[in-house]
């Protein structure tokens, strides 16, 4: 193969032509044709499926007046074990929208990672950023490329949380997308949704707890009590570790503030409030 490059004033050994001449604003298009082994579909060696890879659970999406969070705990298992007690499960893929992920750990911090690399690519290709819709549509089309590894045991499920900037109700301009494992992109109107082996307690508590009116503080209280629930009854979810310091992730989305990783501290606060909380209803609870 010929790497010499025919770009102007450039001579010698370097990049191959394809680097030179962009034909999609789409990055994973890109790879997908020049070096399609580093997909994160691609990278799964043939038996991995066998393998008890760690899995990540359980994430909660909330729309609040003016915004949306998303939250994770922090426990990745591998069987009946702990892998990690402090995965990072919910991550910034650009300054509007966010991504939590669930299923197998690996592919999916690959296949989130790529996705705000596509999402940078094409805001510096085309000169202005995806519309929500794009960035959910893009997203869809990466859950379905990892179809065939879903199908062998290695499915990854995202849930999306994104600010609407061309919303008419900014109010209200918090969305939530979820997916399935074959990339199915199902719109959230209910304000709040939860992906995970844990989501079944999640949503019981959301149900319940949800208030559409609710500024930023009481969703991030809302969330963790979601979030509380959940571990609560499922144990591949992970509760507040009060002895480790390890608290849920939490990144809020608001039109001022743009996509914000709420700090430690912070969330740390209020997990620690939620869990007095419970002792408390435990303690004035009748024997």
């Amino acid at each position: 193969m010929d790497n010499t490059s025919s770009g102007a004033g450039f001579s010698g050994p370097g990049l191959p032509s394809a680097y030179f001449s962009p034909t999609s604003s789409s990055f994973a298009d890109f790879v997908r044709a020049t070096a399609p082994e580093l997909l994160p579909a691609r990278r799964v060696p043939a038996g991995a499926a066998e393998l008890d890879a760690p899995h990540g659970t359980t994430i909660v999406a909330v729309a609040f007046a003016g915004g949306v969070l998303i939250a994770g705990d922090r426990r990745a298992t591998s069987g009946n074990l702990i892998a990690s007690r402090d995965i990072e499960k919910v991550h910034v893929t650009d300054e509007y929208s966010a991504v939590g992920i669930a299923g197998t750990a690996g592919l999916a911090v690959e296949m989130v990672r790529l996705y705000a690399v596509e999402l940078a690519h094409y805001e510096k290709i085309e000169g202005v950023s995806l519309s929500l819709d794009g960035k959910t549509n893009k997203l869809a089309g990466m859950v379905k490329a990892n179809l065939e590894m879903a199908m062998a045991g290695l499915a990854v499920v995202p849930l999306f949380v994104g600010y609407d900037l061309e919303a008419e109700d900014a109010k209200h301009a918090g969305r939530i997308v979820s997916y399935d494992a074959a990339g199915g992109r199902y719109e959230e109107h209910a304000g709040y949704a939860s992906v995970g082996s844990g989501s079944l307690f999640a949503k019981s508590s959301l149900k319940k707890l949800y208030d559409p009116d609710a500024d930023v503080d009481a969703a991030v209280r809302t969330a963790l009590e979601a979030l509380y629930d959940a571990a609560d009854d499922d144990t591949a979810s992970g509760g507040p570790d009060m002895v480790r310091r390890i608290f849920p992730n939490v990144i809020t989305i608001t039109a001022e503030d743009g996509a914000v990783l709420l700090p430690a501290e912070r969330t740390g606060e209020v997990a620690e409030a939620v869990v007095a909380g419970r002792a408390e209803r435990n303690h004035h609870r009748p024997v």
